[in-house]
């Protein structure tokens, strides 16, 4: 097993925030599309041995799903740009966000910029993830995947977030077995099952026993890639959540 972790969580300089997350025993780390540009700080990621398995590449929101042709052109060279970054750190997979607008248009939209962006991925030798998100067009795991069911392409895949799936009420175990062979990628958190706090694990509504059914699931579809602690910054002690969230994942697996 990878365990890795979604570097925003920490918010000061860079180098030092690598060098704080592969002391807590983090050998691999998860970056949007702004990190690791400058050449002290991809020198500091290669000292340090820290492996970059995924980059969120959404990041600001781009309209993939305008349709105004320009707007969407811009998108997906915005999003491309993130894939090519995305490759040049060693990356094997990158994700998005979906878009706020829920109408069947725009959702159509959407669909063909996704199908465009995961062949450019394909063409750079990763996976492309669409993440469910509660509150915007996708809002849980089961319409996700619906939605790229319906787009067909090889190259798309779901990225599962346990705490979004405590939102939308989806039980991460059922919702890992129904992906199967499209399950991208895993983000751990936790909440108070309505806002999204991202907080560390077994600090909010989040059980035991659900993480140890997750795990097990995963198991029962092959699943061999990463899981990735994604916390959030504003918490009292980002690192010491971290800490411990680790800490919970490694005896649990």
């Amino acid at each position: 097993m990878i365990l890795s972790c979604c570097a925003w969580v920490l918010s000061g300089p860079e180098e030092q925030n690598l060098a704080q997350l592969a002391g807590l025993g983090f050998g691999h780390i998860d970056v949007r599309p702004q990190a690791l540009r400058s050449p002290q700080a991809r020198q500091r990621l290669a000292e340090l041995g820290l492996g970059v398995p995924c980059v969120g590449i959404a990041f600001p929101e781009v309209p993939l799903d305008s349709a105004d042709e320009a707007e969407a052109a811009r998108a997906f060279s915005q999003l491309a740009e993130g894939l090519r970054h995305a490759r040049d750190l060693g990356a094997h997979t990158a994700y998005v966000v979906p878009g706020m607008d829920d109408s069947r248009a725009a959702l159509a939209c959407y669909a063909r910029g996704m199908e465009r962006l995961a062949e450019a991925a394909a063409g750079l030798g990763m996976r492309l993830g669409v993440e469910h998100f509660p509150g915007r067009c996708l809002p849980s795991g089961a319409a996700t995947l619906d939605f790229l069911e319906g787009i067909g392409h090889p190259n798309l895949y779901l990225l599962v977030d346990l705490g979004h799936a405590q939102i939308s009420g989806e039980d991460p175990a059922d919702l890992i077995r129904r992906a199967g062979s499209r399950l991208g990628y895993v983000h751990l958190d936790d909440n108070d099952g309505r806002q999204d706090l991202h907080l560390g694990l077994l600090d909010g509504v989040l059980t035991e026993n659900v993480l140890r059914r997750t795990f097990a699931a995963l198991g029962e579809v092959g699943y061999q890639g990463p899981l990735s602690l994604e916390l959030h910054p504003q918490l009292p002690d980002p690192l010491d959540a971290l800490r411990r969230s680790r800490e919970v994942v490694l005896r649990l697996v």
